[in-house]
């Protein structure tokens, strides 16, 4: 509507100009050279604008014709650019699609139309890399370095290059290169810190972790600093121990939960005599965490107390988390201590009807330290062989017996304490168990030992097996055959069951049958 309104004004103030100059009429006299032009004053301005839009469009022409190499020029650029850019589009569409004869052929078009272009360096790049042509991936990703817009891109790739050819160095090299041009890459920062990791610098690592920073969650950075400074704790022990204390207390504020953290700074802070202190951080950790080392901890935070003062302190610490397994476990390891096997037997009988390894294992201690029943003690160490496994500390299929920063894997903080493969559902056993032997009860001979024990009355839990163990019997002999858990496949030159080696082979005959004369001629031109 503006627009619209300015052109009306426009208009009008034109029009009132020309009637202005209309009504004013002049004349307008021009000599030069003996010439003498006469005209009025709006045939003058009519001449002049015609003058004016001449002497522009000869301008225009000129230029045309000067610029015209240089358009001429622009316009084989533009169109080789777009040649080159639809070359580049159809090879990352290639390798996206897989096929790698179109993202080579693309990769080379664009190469020749658009060379030193970052995309057409990219489509070589993984066009080689599809190939499996590790030089030329290399050559283009090493050209990428050599360009500002690019250069982290290349790095990538030459650290991924030297990954694939287990060149560690390399591959660090890259990394720290790409931190050191931009600290916030998430990428480079954590090759450089799985690589101080590895290494086992700890102060290298944090100082890794502090610069990617702002690439981690605030809840991810305050983990794996806390994880890196108990291992720096657990590394520097025995060197100092003023160092170890402090490194496990900020640990411990950043990561309450992590049980090394707080078993290493109730130690330290025991030895300095700061057990109120210590207490609180083992209580905070247990009520989040309950773990062994944890009671271990809180069980000696004085030296030099008795058995059943510590055997006081852990019933504390359990009863502040009833119903644990970890604490009736504390609870009965100190009551052995004490020789109070009331109360070990007492903490462990929630956990009697399905007990775990641990639970049965500490069972036949008690039997044997209280009454010395070896029937007893042979009893609780077979349900321990049978029993469920106790949670401990696992990482990538390997279990540990003590918290370790990195797995083997080289991932931070990858230790868990969990029951090993307790993730993993197992739907029929791995190893298949063979059916029980048919002889009779009477021909197996008994063991030497037995024939020195007196007979003992049958157990509830020990007729249940026996009936388990007919009934297994008794549906074996009914079972179809078990399936082959390894398909037996045939070798190249290995002829197989199939062909009846049992069978005794036919001798070849030593001369050849009689047959039609012409048989061997024709046999020449099959």
């Amino acid at each position: 509507m503006i627009r619209v309104v300015l052109f009306l004004v426009s208009v009008t103030l034109i029009a009132v100009a020309f009637v202005w100059v209309a009504d004013r009429p002049g004349d307008v006299a021009i000599t030069w050279m003996g010439y003498r032009i006469e005209t009025s004053l709006m045939v003058a301005a009519f001449a002049v604008a015609a003058l004016v839009l001449v002497a522009m469009m000869l301008w225009s022409i000129a230029r045309g014709i000067l610029r015209s190499p240089e358009q001429v020029s622009l316009f084989f650029r533009h169109r080789r650019a777009i040649k080159g850019y639809l070359a580049i589009s159809r090879g990352l569409i290639a390798i996206g699609a897989g096929d790698l004869r179109i993202a080579r052929k693309s990769a080379d078009e664009a190469t020749r139309l658009s060379p030193g272009d970052p995309l057409a360096l990219l489509l070589t790049a993984q066009s080689a890399q599809m190939a499996g042509d590790r030089s030329a991936a290399e050559r283009a990703f090493r050209a990428m370095t050599e360009r500002d817009d690019t250069k982290l891109l290349g790095l990538r790739g030459l650290y991924i290059e030297a990954q694939r050819r287990n060149d560690a160095q390399t591959a660090r090299l890259m990394a720290e290169q790409a931190a050191k041009a931009q600290p916030s890459l998430a990428w480079a920062g954590q090759a450089v810190l799985d690589d101080r990791c590895a290494a086992a610098d700890w102060a290298g690592a944090l100082e890794s972790l502090d610069h990617m920073k702002s690439a981690l969650e605030k809840a991810d950075y305050r983990r794996k600093r806390a994880v890196l400074l108990t291992a720096r704790a657990l590394a520097l022990e025995e060197a100092d121990r003023d160092v170890s204390r402090a490194n496990a207390l900020e640990a411990v504020k950043l990561a309450p939960d992590l049980v090394p953290a707080a078993a290493l700074a109730g130690r330290r802070l025991a030895e300095t005599g700061e057990q109120r202190k210590a207490g609180k951080i083992l209580t905070a950790a247990w009520k989040i965490n309950p773990h062994p080392d944890i009671a271990e901890a809180y069980a000696n935070l004085r030296f030099g107390d008795t058995a059943r003062v510590r055997l006081a302190r852990v019933q504390t610490l359990a009863d502040k988390l009833p119903g644990q397994l970890e604490g009736a476990i504390a609870v009965t390891r100190a009551a052995l201590d004490a020789g109070d096997f009331g109360v070990a037997r007492a903490a462990l009988l929630p956990y009697l009807s399905a007990p775990t390894r641990r639970v049965a294992t500490l069972m036949a201690e008690i039997e044997e330290a209280e009454h010395g029943d070896e029937g007893r003690v042979r009893e609780w160490m077979g349900r321990a062989m049978r029993a469920s496994g106790d949670p401990a500390w696992t990482a990538d299929g390997m279990v540990s017996e003590r918290w370790m920063p990195v797995s083997p894997n080289g991932r931070l903080d990858g230790f868990e304490w969990k029951v090993p493969l307790a993730e993993i559902g197992v739907s029929r056993p791995v190893i298949e168990v063979a059916p029980p032997s048919t002889t009779e009860p009477s021909e197996v001979p008994a063991p030497a030992l037995d024939a020195k024990l007196e007979p003992m009355p049958e157990q509830p839990a020990r007729k249940s097996a026996k009936l388990a163990a007919k009934a297994a019997a008794r549906s074996a002999a009914k079972a179809k055959p078990v399936e082959a858990v390894i398909p037996l496949v045939h070798a190249p030159d290995d002829p197989g069951p199939d062909l009846g080696l049992d069978a005794d082979p036919v001798p070849e005959p030593s001369t050849p049958p009689v047959g039609d004369p012409w048989q061997r001629l024709r046999q020449l031109f099959r």
